[in-house]
């Protein structure tokens, strides 16, 4: 929720930057997902250490969880504590990158766009 705040708080401050603001934000959330997704694509290397950050139950169950709803359970990827395990999996069950890299896409504009107009409507009310 970091991001969201700093949004609010720079279109606070400059209301007509939404356009670049909405774009860096969007960008630099779009990357850590494409990181999340590298890492799972790769986690299988580090599954039997000792620091690993999952059990192997845990994972099944992200698998199968993300098989039960599929790639469309990406465009909830814009969520707190859900959106980076989904994009996670997403590497780990090798979705193609153009169309993970696409419907995260769609989650994070969306997510700050929305954001964007409720502050700017609340600062700027008519």
């Amino acid at each position: 929720m970091q991001s969201e705040a700093a949004l609010v708080a720079l279109l606070a401050l400059k209301p007509s930057a939404v356009y670049a603001l909405v774009f860096f934000a969007s960008l630099g959330n779009i990357l850590g997902s494409m990181l999340n997704w590298w890492l799972g694509a790769h986690i299988q290397r580090w599954q039997n250490r000792r620091w690993f950050p999952a059990s192997p139950a845990q994972l099944q169950r992200a698998q199968q969880w993300y098989q039960r709803y599929g790639r469309w359970s990406l465009l909830l990827s814009w969520l707190p504590i859900v959106g980076d395990p989904l994009t996670l999996i997403a590497g780990v069950l090798r979705e193609p990158l153009w169309r993970f890299t696409l419907l995260v896409t769609l989650a994070k504009v969306g997510r700050y766009a929305v954001l964007a107009y409720i502050t700017l409507s609340v600062l700027t009310p008519t």
